[in-house]
């Protein structure tokens, strides 16, 4: 599973979806990270972190292109 990014409608918030290192084969987890680059010299920032099932994160990935989010390469 590669990253899986997405932009809000106003280009201002992203969210990130990338495996969880230490889930299993069996039990994939994935780690979402909703945040926004601040400026080319400073880290993200990051607004929140959750720790999902490969199944809930699909949903919340599909549910969040379907407002309008749009897919969008790597923001951090």
């Amino acid at each position: 599973m590669t990253d899986g990014w997405l932009k809000d409608p106003q280009k201002y918030w992203a969210v990130r979806f990338h495996r969880e290192p230490q889930s299993g084969h069996r039990d994939v987890r994935v780690l979402v990270d909703h945040g926004r680059k601040l400026s080319q010299d400073q880290p993200a920032m990051l607004k929140s972190r959750r720790n999902m099932r490969y199944e809930d994160a699909i949903s919340l990935y599909k549910e969040l292109q379907h407002i309008g989010w749009t897919h969008c390469e790597a923001v951090w």
